[in-house]
Parts: C-alpha cells; structure tokens; sequence
C-alpha cells in the first residue's frame, strides 16, 4: 500500500514538532530564566529588607528558578549528542 499525500504531511509534521521542548525553545528559555535572575535582584534592592523571612524567600526562589532554567538549558545546549534526558 503507497504513501498518499495526507500521510507525508503526518510525517513532516512529526518530524517539525518530534524532540524535546528543551531543543525547539532554547532562545525563550533562556530569557525566561535572565528574566528570573533579574526579578531576583530587582526584588533584593527594590524591597526593604524588613519584610522578614518572605523577602529572602522571594529573592532566593527568583534566582533559583532563574539558575536552574539557565544551568538546565547549558547541559542540553553543551551535551554530547544533543541529548535532553538528565
């Protein structure tokens, strides 16, 4: 049984959207975690730090995420093979 042409669209269309989200968005990760790192530092000099415990927190839960998405995004982008599976 052939290939029709509703079957070649199928396939390029998996092979267009196959692979890891990690892979297809890399530039839009990383901003998002610049943008992370930066809410952190914006909040550690734009809020007093008077507010206690949740001021820390937020402050350390905005670099985090930022380093972690930033760190995530280096192993994939620097790994042997392309791999995305850590």
């Amino acid at each position: 049984m052939g290939e029709t042409q509703r079957d070649r669209t199928g396939i390029r269309t998996a092979r267009l959207w196959s692979g890891c989200a990690l892979h297809r968005h890399q530039l839009l990760l990383t901003a998002v975690g610049a943008a992370c790192i930066a809410a952190g530092i914006l909040i550690a000099v734009a809020v007093p730090d008077t507010d206690g415990p949740a001021w820390a927190m937020a402050v350390a839960g905005c670099l985090a995420a930022g380093v972690l998405l930033l760190v995530r995004v280096a192993f994939a982008r620097f790994r042997p093979g392309r791999g995305a599976a850590l």
